[in-house]
């Protein structure tokens, strides 16, 4: 498979210099064409009737999660709302034409000065106020009485807060899909590598160590599953129903006005409900992400203890001259998978502040101020699976040691494979019971299970010593595991077709 594309990152040109208003809006926004890596910020697309609006080349970054959040990201895609407002009012007939067209012809932050902004915001202490106030100064008279025409800031900041959501959401999505191709690499690269299973910390049965990748992958690939549906309803939650909820400020259209919001943004139909209090959508998403980050923590964990001296099965590579230990200049201490457990603790403490969110007062509240915090668990999210791209790409495996540690019960993890031998000839039970014994004897003695079973009677007058020394091979008792291995491979492949990142790697 072809390497994956490494993102482009541009620098955010603008800086919006003031952090608060007198008013505390529950969102922000986002790049609701997730399917571009770099947008000019012109504001939104024209209406399919009118002139296409040449605009400076004031660029956003639209791929990284922390360039979604950006200051110069928010304030883009409330500009972008803004005109979006004014092409669904015209279109009703409640603004002129003209007056949308002028808003949209200059939604874009070349237009808008971040240095006026900042100076207003000192005059009128209120964030959205302030960038009104300069936008309307680059309008006609008559078209700056109708920006933001009946709309509520807490309006245009939930929408913008949806809009960064699904950016973010469709980024994640784009994320997993990459750490799913380098999972597939590495479960075919050992699709037949045979290890121990281990459960309870104990020796178990033998696997391959691309079986126990192939179970990453099919976690992760839910986990794709999963946003995509909850970007179904973070979709739907563009909202223009005004302070309370029901309208007040749109007028006797205001459902039409909200519709056609959305429709110009380019989303379905909103829900009919007011969800200003029912953060029930915002939970899901940090919800889904803790449960990412616990995933991951189950890697890092996993392939952490893999690392261990004492199992010594895998190693992370470190890059070119990084040091492992300032004092021991033996250790190569493990360093994203430790990162990969970490964030597996402080992402979902995150996720229960967005929950708590959920509880709020009358028609709206802010208490939780979840606006960071939902900033913060994304751009966590993000930097965790860039993380484990690197772990995965840097993992080796040493299937030399796996054999190792295969041996080191001394044949005893086949005794089952010895079992199912028997049975035919003495019965299951019996020879379930009769290996059982033998296994706690070999403890205490410390004898292996070749040792024993060329003298056990029951065992050498069923099995010849041929069959014997092949039952004692662990590498030819992995079931199905490099056959579950291509099915999961398979699966992933095929679910890929259908995902709604909206951007392919490959």
């Amino acid at each position: 498979m072809k390497a994956l594309k490494v993102k482009i990152v541009a620098l955010s040109i603008m800086v919006w210099g003031c952090t608060a208003g007198t008013e505390q809006p529950s969102s922000q926004t986002d790049d609701t064409r997730a399917e571009q890596s770099m947008t000019e910020v012109a504001g939104p697309e024209a209406d399919a009737t009118s002139t296409p609006i040449s605009q400076p080349a004031v660029m956003v970054d639209t791929q990284s999660i922390e360039g979604i959040f950006s200051p110069a990201g928010l304030n883009s895609y409330v500009l972008e709302i803004e005109a979006a407002l004014a092409r669904s009012q015209a279109e009703l007939g409640i603004i002129p034409q003209s007056a949308a067209d002028e808003i949209s012809a200059t939604a874009h932050l070349a237009s808008i000065p971040q240095s006026e902004i900042d100076a207003e915001y000192q005059i009128v202490r209120h964030r959205m106020v302030a960038l009104l106030n300069v936008w309307r100064r680059r309008l006609g008279p008559d078209t700056a009485n109708y920006l933001h025409y009946g709309a509520t800031t807490v309006d245009i900041y939930d929408s913008a807060r949806v809009l960064q959501l699904r950016a973010a959401t469709r980024a994640l999505i784009t994320d997993l899909r990459e750490l799913e191709i380098g999972m597939i690499e590495l479960a075919q690269a050992h699709r037949t590598t045979p290890m121990i299973g281990r459960t309870l910390g104990q020796h178990a049965l033998p696997i391959t160590f691309g079986k126990k990748v192939s179970g990453w992958i099919g976690e992760n690939r839910r986990h794709i599953d999963r946003l995509g549906d909850v970007l179904d309803r973070i979709e739907r939650s563009v909202i223009m129903k005004g302070a309370v909820g029901s309208y007040l400020g749109l007028g006797a259209g205001g459902i039409e006005v909200e519709r056609g919001v959305a429709m110009q943004l380019g989303l379905p139909a909103p829900y009919r409900d007011d969800w200003h209090a029912a953060r029930d959508v915002f939970a899901e998403y940090a919800n889904i992400l803790a449960m990412i980050s616990r995933s991951q923590g189950r890697i890092g964990q996993e392939t952490f203890l893999l690392q261990t001296t004492d199992i010594a099965e895998v190693v992370e590579r470190r890059p070119g001259t990084a040091v492992g230990s300032s004092t021991m200049p033996h250790k190569n201490n493990p360093s994203l998978s430790e990162a990969l457990i970490q964030r597996s603790r402080i992402i979902p403490r995150l996720a229960e502040i967005v929950g708590d969110d959920m509880i709020n007062m009358f028609e709206r509240d802010n208490t939780s101020r979840p606006n960071q915090v939902l900033e913060e668990i994304s751009i966590a999210s993000e930097d965790m699976l860039s993380e484990s791209r690197r772990l995965i790409s840097r993992l080796e495996v040493d299937p030399v040691r796996m054999r190792e540690n295969l041996d080191r019960s001394g044949g005893w993890i086949l005794a089952q494979r010895f079992m199912f031998a028997l049975a035919p000839e003495i019965g299951r039970d019996t020879a379930e019971a009769h290996m059982r014994d033998l296994a706690s004897a070999a403890r205490t003695s410390g004898e292996s299970l070749y040792d024993v079973a060329l003298r056990d009677p029951v065992i050498t007058n069923a099995l010849t010593r041929a069959e014997i020394e092949n039952l004692l091979d662990p590498t030819t008792y992995i079931g199905l595991a490099a056959e579950q291995v291509d099915a999961v491979i398979a699966e992933a492949l095929a679910a890929r077709e259908n995902d709604r990142s909206g951007v392919d790697p490959e």
